[in-house]
């Protein structure tokens, strides 16, 4: 059986690369709304700011929120725990000690990345690269991941890599849409050209998940929060849903247990609480707050994670 040192390695190379794909995706949509929004810089940037956290840390080093300093902060900067660089950087420490244990291509594949991406600094944005950048981050993530996919052993070592996966990009779901209805965009705007705004700042959050194309072909009723909402957090078959994640996390979950069949029982009761929670939740009783609530929901993905983090990484 995997030791602990390795199978938290691995979980937290999947929790890494994926948390990298996620803020790059982010940055590249509110790039892009920046644009076309012109100077309201502080209603484009802030709640992404308070989406990835750290506004204190940033505001004492760059003294300023605007789409300079954000960009920099979540794209390079090295303080930023969560920041693109950083999460590239942990994850390709985290492979450098399973060199032995993974096949040559997905170490060659993090460490190509993080030889094209920890390295830039200011002069990225002044050539108005940061465009490039976050996309060379998702393709390198999805590079990764299919290598892993084509190239991994199904055994413990893959399905602790796709637990961390899998609750990482579930947590920032959720995250992103507590995001978006706890602020301006949780109830229609009347005014014509507030709509219009609103409409533009939720297909970006479509456009960050890569969902815009899928939302279209199944909702027939052009954007509506709701529906997207519904999209985003309850579809039983798209990737990056909060409930396929749900699913696919428990999924893994399952699979390592075999490898320790009925050790650790609280693990799968919460990780299939979650899965029902999502299975039978109505969209109506989320957006109002009801039960379960996004913060209930986050909560449920949070347990998870530190029930995996108690009863596999901190023993020998």
């Amino acid at each position: 059986m995997l030791l602990s040192r390795l199978a938290e390695n691995l979980f937290w190379i999947g929790r890494y690369v994926e948390r990298a794909e996620n803020t790059a995706r982010l940055l590249n949509v509110n790039y892009f709304a920046s644009l076309e929004m012109g100077g309201r810089a502080r209603e484009i940037w802030l709640p992404l700011l308070e989406h990835t956290g750290g506004q204190a840390e940033m505001r004492a080093k760059y003294g300023r929120i605007d789409s300079r300093s954000v960009s920099a902060w979540l794209a390079f900067d090295r303080d930023n725990p969560s920041s693109i660089a950083s999460s590239v950087s942990r994850a390709r420490e985290n492979a450098r000690g399973l060199r032995d244990r993974i096949p040559s291509e997905m170490w060659e594949s993090l460490n190509r990345t993080y030889l094209s991406l920890c390295f830039e600094g200011s002069n990225l944005l002044e050539r108005d690269g940061l465009f490039e950048y976050c996309n060379a981050a998702r393709d390198a993530s999805q590079m990764f991941f299919g290598i892993a996919f084509a190239t991994l052993p199904r055994d413990e070592g893959w399905s602790f890599m796709r637990a961390g996966q899998m609750l990482e990009r579930g947590d920032n779901g959720v995250r992103v849409l507590q995001n978006r209805l706890r602020g301006i965009d949780a109830a229609p705007m009347a005014d014509p050209a507030g709509h219009a705004m609103q409409a533009q700042r939720w297909v970006s959050v479509l456009k960050g998940s890569s969902a815009y194309e899928a939302y279209r072909k199944r909702v027939h009723t052009g954007i509506d929060p709701q529906r997207i909402s519904e999209f985003l957090l309850l579809d039983e078959y798209f990737p990056r849903s909060v409930r396929y994640s749900a699913a696919n996390l428990h999924e893994a979950l399952e699979q390592i247990e075999r490898w320790h069949p009925g050790q650790h029982p609280e693990i799968l009761r919460l990780s299939r609480w979650l899965v029902a929670r999502l299975q039978y939740a109505r969209i109506e009783h989320i957006v109002d707050n009801d039960e379960p609530s996004l913060e209930e929901l986050l909560g449920d993905f949070n347990r998870v994670g530190a029930a995996i983090t108690a009863a596999y990484f901190q023993q020998e």
